[in-house]
């Protein structure tokens, strides 16, 4: 049989309280539908379908997935309804398996054991048990075999007593669902078209039935308000750090990383508590991150230490470097070798070359910087004219003396010195000191001001 895929991703989400359609609210920093999408996309799937509804323009520009069969929904009508949708992309001998956008955590080897039990059965139901069913429908049997599904809403007292629930993810045969979906009729409390009623008319048509039960719980549960958005980003953040440790890494406090993306990690790697990974960003091994750091997008090579409260962004760093403490590496910083940034420093589209030093509270942006430089403290390269970018170079074993202005475009010569508190608006030769101040005056009997009486 082909495997054929169907996320449900119509629903309007009200409970969000949320202009953005409820599937694309992130867990680690990735839309919900997009989690489900992966999932699927793992299975190898010969086709893959999602259908949408409410802010299907925004889904659908969000996800930007030409691999995708998009089926709107126009109307919601119910899961039976939704799925109907995409009936003329059914052929008969198809492994159909349901699943649903608001569902991030579901894993690939669950949905792949749905579709693999399909050999035995005609229509298998993906289970859980809860402590509290409350509000998921019923697992209902008869002689041991199922029998039907019923929803919260339609169950009576001792249906409600029942813990095997439903999590909405089923497997069955093209043909089949083709039929059942014909024969679905909203009656019911809610007036809707329930794909579980499905299964009570396989068992009726003497179909093999049966369930596949999910051993953990978090892995269907479905998003429908921000609580459950939270738990759920939780549960995700705590299987990462798990990973990250069973690989090797040393999490300083487990339950306090965040990764919202893709983090790649070398060997005997330090990470204290409070750091966040954005999108995609590696690290070498030998790698100290201190408290409170965020990183996006961003390659960090071996035996770098980043000190606390240090952000990174679009960022490369060669190995043995040190950043921070309160450093910031805006898009565009590369950091050679050996090379030091230190604190309350930002450096923005710029080289800092192999052995060089920007060690304190200084701003360093569109600059080509070579060897063994050294930057003093409050140094600037004024890079904007208002209107244009300018560029700053400084060649190798340069000395910038503390509280100096580089007024772009300007060059530095090797092994120049460059004196503290200048403002250089020309090039600067090579091998000589060059200064830039005014005279320097004492005035004899000035008074300081001192403050009105009132």
């Amino acid at each position: 049989m082909k495997l054929f895929p169907i996320i449900l991703a119509a629903g309007q989400g009200t409970r969000m309280n949320s202009a953005l359609p409820k599937v694309l609210h992130p867990i680690g920093g990735k839309p919900m539908l997009q989690h489900v999408i992966d999932r699927c996309k793992q299975l190898k799937a010969d086709k893959l379908a999602v259908i949408y509804g409410h802010g299907g323009e925004q889904v659908r520009a969000r996800i930007n997935d030409d691999g995708i069969h998009w089926v709107e929904q126009a109307e919601q009508k119910g899961t039976g309804h939704a799925v109907a949708q995409a009936v003329h992309l059914m052929d008969d001998d198809d492994c159909i398996v349901i699943a649903y956008g608001d569902v991030p955590l579901i894993k690939s080897k669950t949905l792949q054991a749905l579709a693999d039990s399909l050999q035995q059965n005609d229509l298998t139901i993906l289970t859980t048990v809860l402590d509290n069913p409350k509000g998921y429908g019923r697992i209902v049997r008869e002689a041991g075999r199922v029998a039907c599904i019923v929803e919260e809403k339609d169950a009576d007292d001792t249906i409600k007593q029942i813990t095997e629930v439903n999590s909405g993810f089923i497997a069955a045969k093209g043909g089949d669902l083709k039929r059942w979906l014909q024969a679905l009729q909203p009656e019911n409390a809610q007036g809707e078209y329930y794909l579980t009623d499905c299964v009570g008319m396989a068992v009726a048509e003497n179909k093999r039935v049966d369930t596949l039960i999910c051993e953990n719980p978090n892995e269907v549960e479905g998003v429908n308000n921000r609580e459950q958005q939270a738990k759920l980003e939780r549960v995700y953040q705590q299987q990462q750090a798990k990973t990250l440790m069973e690989n090797g890494t040393s999490l300083l406090d487990p339950n306090r990383i965040d990764i919202r993306g893709n983090l790649t990690v070398g060997k005997d790697v330090i990470i204290d508590v409070n750091a966040v990974f954005i999108g995609d960003v590696k690290l070498g091994d030998n790698v100290v991150i201190h408290p409170n750091c965020v990183i996006q997008d961003s390659v960090i090579g071996s035996n770098v230490t980043i000190y606390p409260n240090s952000v990174l962004e679009q960022a490369k760093v060669a190995d043995n470097c040190s950043i921070g403490p309160f450093a910031r590496l805006r898009p565009g910083a590369d950091l050679q070798k050996q090379a030091k940034v230190g604190n309350f420093v930002e450096i923005k589209k710029s080289q800092i070359g192999e052995g060089s030093k920007v060690s304190h509270l200084s701003y360093i942006g569109d600059t080509e910087m070579g060897k063994n430089v050294n930057i003093g403290a409050g140094t600037i390269t004024c890079n904007y004219d208002g209107v244009n970018k300018h560029l700053t170079q400084i060649g190798d074993n340069a000395f910038i003396g503390s509280c100096t202005q580089l007024v772009a475009p300007v060059s530095v010569g090797n092994y120049a010195t460059i004196g503290a508190g200048s403002t250089i608006t020309k090039d600067a030769p090579a091998e000589q000191l060059t200064l830039a101040r005014a005279k320097q005056i004492s005035r004899s009997g000035w008074q300081r001001p001192t403050k009105n009486e009132e």
